[in-house]
């Protein structure tokens, strides 16, 4: 039987930036749910659900003995810090954004 979650019941994210470029790395807490997050978050997934603030290329790097995914996103900061008005040209808001977006596991 499978149910959807919220990625953030989960798995757990890290984001840092430089420039215009966030950097987001995610990582699930049951080695169980690795597979069904590597399949169901990708780059494709990404622009769609934020393709109006994610504009350029995304990236995706696996770390599966890890059971993590690293996300590299491109034209992702409205220009970065030092050019956007926007509340977090940091990008720390990419983790929360990408935990909010909902996966398919099994129980």
């Amino acid at each position: 039987m499978s149910r959807r979650v919220m990625l953030r019941e989960i798995a757990h994210a890290r984001a840092g930036d430089k420039g215009n470029r966030s950097n987001v790395s995610l990582w699930v807490y049951a080695p169980r749910h690795y597979a069904a997050v590597r399949r169901q978050v990708t780059p494709e997934v990404l622009k769609a659900a934020f393709g109006g603030v994610l504009t350029g290329p995304v990236e995706r790097h696996e770390l599966p003995h890890l059971h993590g995914l690293n996300f590299v996103m491109d034209a992702a900061l409205e220009g970065g810090v030092n050019e956007s008005l926007n509340l977090d040209g940091h990008g720390k808001s990419w983790s929360a954004m990408i935990l909010g977006l909902e996966v398919e596991i099994d129980d």
